[in-house]
């Protein structure tokens, strides 16, 4: 990856779930155990990323890994903990990671607009698509794998997109004189069926949603590169994602899938680099604190990871951003890593000119370049 156009400016995603990427986090982290699912937990951390200038939040969801002994931790939905973490903050994008294949894409819809409206159009949605044998019986279903992930995923994506636009932006009239709260014919059906080629049992959505048009009119949609791989539509279409999250084992894969990517969509899609962080923190360097917390149980992950000290890691940020739209960092430890990032990673990476603008009250669509939709059903019965 060349570092020769510094001057273009990304902006910075951060994973917020639990103590940190690494499992054995809590063990550093600066709080009791039980204070990880409290509300004081998800204000503290998310004002604690805004505060350090980081443009996004994501909160992943979903089974927490098995095997780790007595390093398991836990959770809440990431929807709530975004929605909670709404009225908290004015400049910070809240996306959660929504499950596409167990969960009913009519809630999925109406919850992700419900967070567009309490977060002041700063909301996404990171689609996730895959799930046990469990996961399926529990809610009465056969396991999915392999590319019908993908169709699972494209099926929720088309419907939440349909249901937002289900009101037109001018439905809600308020007339008093008449005792009209809505103009009806602003309302339309969804109308979605599921294909033949749907894997499970298939559906239909009529519509319309039962909450107004979602602020941004469509809510940035965000999936991982291994979907789009197998089938989800990465163009910004009606039933497409708008950024793809790219992960590798190692930061020169990382930079090569950056660059492929980047030239295969030809600038389509926004790209986000996905890489994990260890800093030298609190007089130990980051090799001592990953060896350290790996006694207890090791950190096995997908992505590039850093290790190392704060100016190494402008470095990298740096070339990378030079490529990428974002990227999202994966802290091994929170209450670590996030104040190192904060003191010496952000304010540099800005001096610089490589980070876009924090603007309070912005929409996640404006950061990422994006105009505000036109409405699919506007036209009709006009």
């Amino acid at each position: 990856m060349s570092a020769g156009d510094q001057a273009r400016a990304g902006f910075l995603a951060l994973e917020l779930d639990g103590d940190g990427a690494h499992p054995a986090a809590w063990r550093a982290a600066r709080h009791a155990p039980a204070d990880l699912l409290t509300g004081e937990r998800v204000r503290s951390t998310v004002l604690a990323a805004e505060s350090a200038g980081f443009h996004v939040a994501t909160f992943s969801d979903g089974p927490l890994s098995p095997g780790g002994g007595a390093d398991i931790g836990g959770r809440l939905d990431a929807v709530q903990r975004a929605a909670f973490a709404g009225p908290l903050t004015r400049s910070i994008v809240l996306v959660p990671e929504v499950d596409t294949v167990y969960t009913e894409p009519f809630h999925v819809a109406t919850q992700l607009a419900s967070l567009d409206y309490v977060s002041g159009g700063r909301a996404g949605w990171l689609v996730a698509a895959g799930g046990t044998e469990r996961e399926g019986a529990a809610v009465g279903r056969d396991i999915v794998d392999g590319a019908a992930l993908a169709l699972e995923a494209a099926a929720s994506v088309e419907v939440s997109r349909r249901l937002w636009d289900s009101w037109e932006d001018d439905a809600v009239i308020r007339d008093v004189e008449t005792g009209r709260y809505l103009d009806v014919d602003k309302l339309h059906y969804a109308d979605f069926e599921t294909g033949e080629d749907f894997p499970g049992a298939g559906y239909s959505v009529k519509g319309p949603a039962i909450i107004p048009r979602p602020l941004q009119g469509q809510l940035p949609v965000l999936a991982p590169a291994g979907l789009v791989a197998t089938g989800l539509a990465a163009d910004n279409s009606a039933a497409g994602i708008d950024a793809v999250l790219i992960s590798a084992p190692s930061l020169g894969q990382l930079a090569a899938a950056v660059d492929n990517l980047r030239e295969r969509s030809e600038g389509a899609v926004a790209v986000i680099a996905e890489i994990d962080v260890v800093l030298d923190a609190r007089g130990q360097s980051a090799a001592e604190r990953v060896a350290q917390l790996d006694a207890h149980t090791p950190w096995h992950s997908t992505r590039a990871r850093y290790t190392g000290d704060a100016a190494g890691l402008v470095e990298l940020l740096a070339d990378v951003l030079a490529k990428a739209d974002g990227v999202r960092l994966h802290p091994a430890v929170l209450d670590v890593d996030l104040d190192e990032l904060s003191r010496l990673v952000l304010p540099e990476l800005r001096r610089r000119g490589a980070l876009a603008p924090v603007v309070p009250d912005a929409t996640f669509r404006e950061l990422l370049g994006l105009g505000r939709p036109a409405n699919r059903y506007a036209s009709v019965g006009n």
